[in-house]
């Protein structure tokens, strides 16, 4: 599919979307169509919600996050999320925070068909006292108290890779986080990938394969996890990491440039970029 059908098809008001990737292929080109197409009233997951989440929730797509930590990666905090919460612009923001281990078992647990994830966590933690989706279970075998928290299981997973094959098997390379488990949660997903190739050649050792049958759609998107990098493909852009500090801690140059670069631009834009660069 195109970019733009596949959000459309796939992603509606109030869903509960979880957009995954650590450091590395963070969709970013998908998270832009669902601003370009004004999809509103999500349920935004991620476990480390960065750049992407703040554009999102700047552009008033999102009522309630859930996550486990938030900020601009090695700069500071994200200002748009910081304004949504403490002054409601665009609107007032939702939050359920985690550890990151509770989301990464939530993740598991979900992706197992499970209702809930059980593990040793939260003891004389603070977050307890105003996350009302954190209980402490007795283990019917030891007696232990356990934490728990309920499964993830978003009506889309939306996540970058590198390749799919044309029979939509998908492969990541380098570091992953968990975008398999977030896709296998999910009742439907959306992934971007750097191209689509007959098969895969020489698949390295750390590499995480999805298998067609849990995947709902494919778009090619070169450079669609700019900003962050995609191994093999292209580097982080550090310098767009610090500039979006002073982007978006104005709320006027923060509308301009999703003005400019979002709703005037596209997914081809840094494919078209990238080439003349080369050239």
């Amino acid at each position: 599919m195109s970019l733009k059908e596949a959000v459309a098809s796939c992603i509606k008001d109030g869903d509960t979307v979880s957009m995954e990737g650590f450091t590395h292929l963070i969709p970013h080109a998908a998270g832009h169509e669902v601003i370009r197409q004004g999809i509103r009233d999500l349920t935004l997951i991620r476990m480390t919600p960065d750049m992407i989440y703040d554009q999102l929730i700047g552009a008033g797509c999102a009522k309630k996050l859930v996550f486990s930590w938030g900020g601009n990666p090695g700069v500071g905090s994200l200002h748009r999320l910081r304004d949504a919460v403490q002054e409601g612009w665009p609107h007032k923001l939702e939050i359920e925070e985690h550890s990151h281990a509770a989301m990464a078992n939530a993740y598991d647990a979900g992706a197992a068909g499970l209702p809930c994830a059980v593990f040793k966590g939260y003891r004389g933690a603070e977050l307890p006292r105003v996350n009302k989706n954190i209980k402490f279970i007795e283990c019917p075998f030891t007696g232990e108290s356990l934490a728990a928290v309920p499964a993830i299981r978003p009506d889309v997973a939306v996540v970058h890779a590198q390749k799919a094959n044309k029979k939509g098997d998908v492969l990541f390379e380098g570091i992953v986080g968990v975008q398999k488990e977030a896709v296998l949660a999910a009742k439907k997903s959306i992934i971007t990938v750097e191209e689509i190739v007959d098969n895969f050649d020489d698949v390295p050792y750390n590499a995480v394969m999805l298998p067609n049958w849990a995947v709902t759609a494919i778009v090619e998107v070169p450079g669609g996890a700019h900003p962050s990098y995609a191994q093999g493909y292209y580097k982080r852009d550090n310098a767009f990491y610090k500039a979006w500090d002073k982007i978006a801690n104005d709320r006027d140059s923060f509308t301009a440039w999703i003005d400019e670069h979002v709703m005037k631009g596209g997914p081809e834009d840094f494919a078209a970029k990238r080439a003349a660069n080369k050239g």
